[in-house]
């Protein structure tokens, strides 16, 4: 375990831009995957349309790919900045239909006398959404969501691909340089992982048991 106390001080630098990529990317994208439900079930065809294909597209090409296009294409148009703000809005893009098609999950699982209540009030569609329907729809949804967020915490390792110096690639670059203690490195890699992980699938736990008496 010498290797791991040794090294602290540069396990948590990776472990500090993980977090960073994943609150950043997190809340960026349940901002997307909110408006991108809404258009889903928007009375507008075209934004109906639009919000389809960019869950379809975005949902099954692979995150390195997208991560590509970010670090190496985007600059290329001129774009400058650093690769982790790169990074965080390859995550955000990345994340945000799965956090869209969770809360379309929820949103079909509201009754909809509720939605036709709010309009015979004289609601508009954004305030129905807003006041009436996403308000239900997230508690029902907040296990999905967590779990997607968790999936997101695994996937910043990715973002280590490109230049970015998060935790899995600080464990890697430990890895290579203390080659007889190799599993050390990687058991304190998924130690700070689980710190992440293991909370927010209790927090979901507990939610979901508060919320199923309640709802």
């Amino acid at each position: 375990m010498d290797v791991i106390i040794d090294n602290l001080p540069r396990y948590l630098s990776g472990f500090g831009m993980t977090l960073q990529l994943l609150i950043i990317a997190a809340i960026g994208a349940l901002i997307i995957g909110t408006f991108i439900a809404a258009m889903r079930i928007s009375p507008v065809a075209s934004l109906r349309g639009f919000a389809t294909v960019y869950t379809e597209l975005v949902r099954n090409t692979p995150l390195t790919l997208v991560l590509f296009f970010c670090a190496v294409v985007v600059p290329y148009l001129g774009v400058r900045t650093d690769f982790a703000t790169l990074a965080t809005i390859g995550l955000t893009v990345y994340t945000s239909p799965f956090i869209a098609e969770a809360l379309r999950s929820g949103i079909n699982g509201v009754p909809l006398g509720q939605a036709e209540a709010a309009r015979s009030l004289g609601l508009g569609f954004g305030q129905t959404i807003g006041t009436v329907v996403l308000p239900q729809a997230f508690r029902m949804v907040i296990p999905p969501l967590i779990n997607v967020i968790i999936a997101l915490t695994k996937n910043t390792s990715v973002a280590g691909g490109f230049f970015v110096a998060e935790l899995f690639t600080i464990g890697k670059e430990l890895a290579n340089a203390n080659g007889d203690a190799v599993v050390a490195v990687l058991l304190g890699v998924a130690t700070f992982y689980l710190i992440i992980t293991i909370p927010l699938g209790i927090l979901a736990a507990r939610l979901e048991k508060k919320w199923v008496v309640t709802r």
